[in-house]
């Protein structure tokens, strides 16, 4: 992503090098049978999003309510300090942290959402969301059955992973992977 310290997080794109990433994993094996995608309306996943439906001939629906964990209250934090305050909001689920929205709230209505998309979805192929590594964290504990964790969260710092599970029975197909080498 292009983070700069200047513009409102949800209004920051992806990296040239981020967008490079997105079309290789558009192009490869791995998302030939994606046939519906859906995305939250912060940019880097609109952009994300767009590239994938380039590659796939396909139209994405925004679905706000896929946002990453409402961090409004403190808008852009320096690194370091991020990664802190993001420890805790995964250590203690129930509290807002530095007025962060609480991951339980934040997963709750995450794990609506990714359900109602899956309901409603009538495609005969992969259906793909592309969201946040926040939001693919509290999924991921969800449907792993596992209390809300950082250890869930994706690898690294940079973004740029996904994770399958299947749609009729949510059981998990694979966790984290790249979507395209970091080089």
């Amino acid at each position: 992503m292009a983070i700069d310290p200047a513009v409102p997080v949800p209004r920051w794109g992806l990296s040239a090098r981020g967008a490079r990433r997105h079309e290789v994993f558009a192009a490869s094996a791995e998302a030939a049978g994606v046939s519906a995608i859906h995305c939250s309306g912060e940019r880097k996943a609109m952009d994300g999003a767009a590239i994938l439906a380039a590659a796939r001939g396909l139209a994405f629906q925004v679905v706000e309510a896929l946002h990453e964990n409402d961090r409004s209250a403190t808008g852009y934090l320096p690194p370091a300090e991020f990664q802190h305050v993001a420890d805790q909001f995964f250590a203690h689920p129930e509290r807002s942290i530095r007025g962060w929205e609480r991951a339980i709230d934040a997963q709750s209505r995450i794990v609506a959402c990714v359900d109602g998309i899956l309901r409603a979805d009538a495609s005969a192929g992969d259906i793909a969301i592309v969201a946040h590594g926040g939001v693919g964290a509290l999924l991921l504990c969800h449907l792993s059955g596992v209390p809300i964790s950082r250890a869930m969260d994706q690898p690294g710092t940079g973004g740029g992973q996904y994770f399958a599970f299947d749609a009729a029975t949510r059981a998990l197909l694979h966790g984290w992977r790249d979507i395209a080498p970091l080089a």
